[in-house]
C-alpha cells in the first residue's frame, strides 16, 4: 500500500496527540497537581462579592490570600484568580516559575516583582506581568501593606 504526503501529512496531528498528552502529564506530576479526568468547570458569569471571599492565611504568616475564581473561559483558556494582602517586606513564596502566566494588578501599596532577574515596583493602579516559565517573586516593597490581584492564564493556572 503507498501513501501520498498528503495521506502522510493528515497523520500528522493524531501522531502529535499522545506526545502532547503525556507533555501535559509529565508537567502535572513535575508540579505535584495531578491530571484531572474531568474536564475543569466552566466559569460563571456573574459577580465575586467580598463577603464571599474567605481570607487564609499562607505558611509564613505574611500574607493572606482570598480566593475568588479558577477554571476554565468558554474559549478554553484556563483561568485562576485570587487577591492578596502582604505585610510590610513580606512575600507569599519564594520566586518560583511555571508554565502559565501571571499578572498583578496592584489595589493599593507598593509591591516590587522580580522576572528573571530584573526588578519592577508597581504602586496602586499598575500592573505587571510574568509570561510562561520565567523564573518571578513578589514582595511588598512599600510602607504599609500591599494588595494586588493575580490572574493566572494558561494550562497549569488550574
Amino acid at each position: 500500500m503507498q501513501f501520498s504526503r498528503r495521506d502522510l501529512c493528515t497523520l500528522i496531528p493524531a501522531a502529535l496527540v499522545p506526545g502532547a498528552l503525556a507533555i501535559q502529564a509529565l508537567t502535572a506530576a513535575a508540579q505535584g497537581t495531578a491530571t484531572e479526568s474531568a474536564p475543569a468547570a466552566l466559569i460563571a458569569s456573574g459577580s465575586y462579592p467580598w463577603d464571599s471571599l474567605v481570607p487564609k492565611a499562607n505558611p509564613n504568616g505574611t500574607a493572606t490570600t482570598r480566593a475568588i475564581f479558577k477554571g476554565k473561559l468558554a474559549t478554553g483558556e484556563s483561568v485562576e484568580v485570587h487577591e492578596t494582602t502582604l505585610a510590610v517586606g513580606g512575600n507569599p513564596h519564594p520566586p518560583h516559575h511555571h508554565l502559565h502566566s501571571e499578572m498583578w494588578l496592584v489595589r493599593e501599596g507598593t509591591i516590587e516583582i522580580v522576572v528573571n532577574g530584573k526588578s519592577y515596583q508597581i504602586s496602586a493602579g499598575g500592573a505587571g506581568f510574568a509570561a510562561s516559565n520565567e523564573e518571578h517573586g513578589v514582595k511588598n516593597a512599600g510602607d504599609t501593606p500591599a494588595t494586588y490581584f493575580v490572574v493566572a492564564i494558561g494550562a497549569t493556572a488550574l
